[in-house]
């Protein structure tokens, strides 16, 4: 919403004002379509030739994203982490082979179930039981799982991060197509100098709105979209972070609540939720 809401400001500030001034918006929009082919086709060229599939795929699975708002919310980091104080309230209870078969089978775990959407997140519950799964078996400790964890999040973090350089080599290269546009319009004009000044004038206006539009499209559309999915791919991050934080504070002997404050405090002070409503929360839970 705020994305449309942005691009509304500057279509009225940027072409209200010329229009404001006496430019003539017709100039503009005789130019536009034949502008917006060249450049749109020359970044879409260039995009495809410049990525492979799979970041291909993510740019535009990431574009889709900055359009939603955010499941990031206080209430999605309550219940997960009142599914992780669930799991490691059952370990500490009854062993940690207690829990061996919600780590083997979380689709058909109660604890899971129990957690709506984050019990039902492929990725939250992969990452889980993952690391579950190795607690369980004893053979790693806690510095060697931290070790794994932070790898695996590095990991994460530069494939999601392959379609936010993606987005922004895109809003690099079209200032640069709006020059190509641009010269290509000079050159048409050149090429027809012996008609009247009124002519010409108009055929070197057009060529203008290419290098207008490169510039326009870059840093009003393509480089916020950039920065907006930047921000997105930095809050998914954090849920990982999260569930590392608390998994290894278990590990070190903490109890399940303590090991639920220490991941608390790793999340963002606008969704982080207070000690008093997390407690109240995992109690209801």
């Amino acid at each position: 919403m705020f994305v449309i809401v942005g691009w509304l400001i500057v279509m009225v500030c940027v072409f209200g004002v010329y229009i404001f001034h006496g430019g003539n918006i017709m100039v503009v929009l005789k130019a536009l379509p034949f502008e917006l082919i060249t450049i749109g086709g020359a970044t879409m060229g260039a995009f495809v030739a410049n990525n492979q599939m799979k970041v291909i795929k993510s740019s535009l699975k990431g574009l889709g994203t900055c359009f939603k708002g955010s499941k990031y919310t206080k209430a999605r980091y309550m219940d997960l982490l009142a599914l992780l104080f669930d799991i490691l309230q059952k370990a500490r209870k009854e062993g940690l082979m207690a829990i061996e078969k919600d780590v083997e089978e979380p689709h058909s775990s109660e604890i899971f179930k129990k957690h709506g959407e984050v019990g039902h997140d492929h990725h939250v519950v992969e990452f889980i039981t993952d690391y579950l799964r190795m607690m369980v078996s004893g053979n790693l400790n806690a510095h060697e799982i931290e070790s794994l964890m932070d790898s695996e999040i590095d990991t994460h973090h530069a494939e999601e991060h392959a379609a936010v350089a993606a987005l922004q080599r895109v809003a690099g290269g079209l200032p640069a197509f709006g020059i190509v546009a641009a010269v290509l319009g000079v050159v048409n004009t050149m090429g027809s100098v012996g008609q009247p000044p009124a002519v010409l004038g108009g055929m070197i206006a057009s060529a203008l709105v290419g290098t207008f539009l490169g510039i326009l499209l870059a840093y009003a559309f393509a480089e916020p979209l950039a920065g907006l999915l930047e921000q997105k791919v930095e809050e998914a991050g954090k849920e990982f972070q999260c569930i590392k934080t608390t998994l290894l504070a278990s590990m070190q002997g903490y109890n399940p609540a303590t090991a639920i404050e220490f991941g608390r405090k790793v999340l963002f002070s606008t969704d982080r939720p207070t000690f008093v409503e997390l407690e109240a929360f995992v109690k209801k839970k």
